[in-house]
């Protein structure tokens, strides 16, 4: 008889081939220089199941606690950069396992992939790596949060122009344009809490397709592994990559709405507005403009948004025509998502060090308030004197001509003036011409006062927290 190969030196699929694989096809095959990252996922799910398999009867204690100590011993030399990659790792399940071998011995290091596949192993190694780096996401978001908020809540005195079409519409508070992107932050910030029960769905026992013939004990694998539940369906828990392409998707919204506050940043720091400064810390200047300071971090961060996004649709159109259970199209699952958490973990953190270091000018702020920003002021005057708001918006139109046709502000006109236009006007017109009164009737809830940015510094505050 021929000697019986040592299994550690061969591929895990190998028994059925005699032939060995080109080079190149190994190459276009092998994903562990970049699926390594999920070494300690990798390791926790093994574990685990070896626990599964002690209960099931396929191991004995002895055996149990060698591949667990063997296991650990391999997550430490990830951990420590000594792990040693072998032409023959494929992926990180097979490096694990190989070395796993290695240290404890072939004999019982064998039996751990009993009744369990890379299909399996690779989608529960995918969801307890996604969950861990989401609980991480979601701190950084929260730090992005709690700082917007803050700032809201002490430049709460500031008064600037609110724009429309990107042209001085009403006067709002600084604090108010600061929460309004904070309420999309806020938003993203609940749906990553929403996905996370879709994440954290149990696919380790449901092996290749078919299942666990071992009766393996499943509720085990769950609570060692901290899932909220169970793949319910073995074809369709192996190749189940909703999740990623949720998280995709939620991250593309997300660089969406960093890349929005960062064009409005780079807008008011221009020299044409002049209304924030960024700190040199987020800043770069010009190869031949000495003069020059360029907003680069805020322009990066819009960029990203095309990058997370076009990651999300590549790996749609990869997905789209993959038939039931797994094939291989589905580890083009890894990189668009590792890219896609690298990127939004780096964008958030930029963005909370801009917006906690940045400048605000106030003067320039109040300086680009102009009288004719409360035209709308004076169609509300003479709504509280009772006439219909469709003819005061006609008389505040009126107003607004007259005073570019006299080339004043609307706030120069004469009493005589005004009561040419209507009858309703008395002296107290001159009152209306106050950004801060004009700010503070917006009392209502979702406005601009400050008893309305105080509640939604309070509301956003809870919602962080919960």
């Amino acid at each position: 008889m021929a000697a019986e190969q040592d299994f550690t030196k061969r591929k895990l699929w190998g028994g059925r081939f005699t032939g060995s694989t080109d080079p190149l096809m190994h190459e276009f095959n092998q994903s562990l220089k970049y699926d390594k990252r999920m070494y300690a996922a990798d390791v926790k799910g093994s574990i685990a199941f070896s626990k599964a398999l002690l209960k099931a009867g396929i191991l004995n204690e002895q055996e149990q606690k060698e591949i667990e100590r063997g296991l650990k011993i391999v997550e430490s030399e990830w951990a420590e950069n000594k792990f040693v990659i072998q032409p023959d790792d494929e992926d990180i399940h097979t490096a694990n396992e190989r070395r796993l071998s290695e240290i404890i011995g072939k004999e019982i290091g064998g039996k751990l992939h009993t009744g369990r596949s890379r299909n399996d192993q690779v989608a529960t190694d995918m969801r307890i790596w996604l969950m861990e780096e989401s609980n991480q996401v979601e701190s950084y978001l929260k730090d992005l949060l709690n700082v917007m908020v803050s700032r809201a809540e002490k430049e709460v005195d500031a008064i600037m122009p609110g724009y429309t079409h990107l042209q001085r519409a009403q006067p709002v508070r600084w604090s108010h344009l600061l929460l309004s992107h904070s309420q999309s932050f806020l938003g993203d910030l609940d749906r990553l809490r929403q996905l996370q029960p879709r994440i954290s769905v149990l696919p380790l026992g449901s092996a290749a397709l078919a299942g666990n013939p071992y009766s393996l004990d499943r509720e085990l694998l769950r609570q060692e592994l901290g899932f909220k539940s169970i793949g319910e369906n073995s074809m369709h828990a192996v190749a189940d990559r909703d999740f990623i392409v949720e998280w995709l998707q939620w991250a593309s919204l997300l660089q969406i709405h960093m890349s929005r506050m960062a064009e409005d940043l780079i807008i008011y720091s221009s020299a044409e507005f002049g209304f924030v400064q960024l700190s040199d810390a987020y800043s770069t200047g010009s190869s031949i403009m000495p003069q020059k300071k360029n907003p680069d971090s805020l322009e990066l961060l819009r960029g990203k948004a095309g990058r997370t996004f076009g990651q999300m649709a590549g790996f749609m159109m990869s997905l789209k025509g993959v038939p039931s259970t797994y094939n291989k199209d589905l580890q083009e699952d890894k990189e668009p998502l590792f890219d896609a958490v690298d990127t939004i973990s780096a964008a958030l953190r930029i963005a909370e060090g801009v917006i906690a270091t940045l400048s605000i000018n106030p003067e320039k702020m109040f300086a680009a308030c102009t009288m004719d920003m409360l035209a709308t002021d004076i169609a509300d005057y003479l709504v509280r004197k009772g006439v219909p708001f469709r003819e005061t918006h006609h008389i505040s139109g009126q107003s607004v001509a007259l005073a570019e046709k006299n080339k004043i502000q609307i706030s120069d006109l004469t009493l005589d003036q005004w009561k040419e236009l209507s009858p309703h006007f008395t002296e107290d017109v001159k009152d209306v011409f106050n950004f801060e009164n004009s700010v503070e009737k917006r009392n209502a809830i979702g406005g601009p006062a400050r008893e309305m940015i105080k509640r939604q510094v309070d509301i956003a505050r809870q919602r962080i927290g919960q």
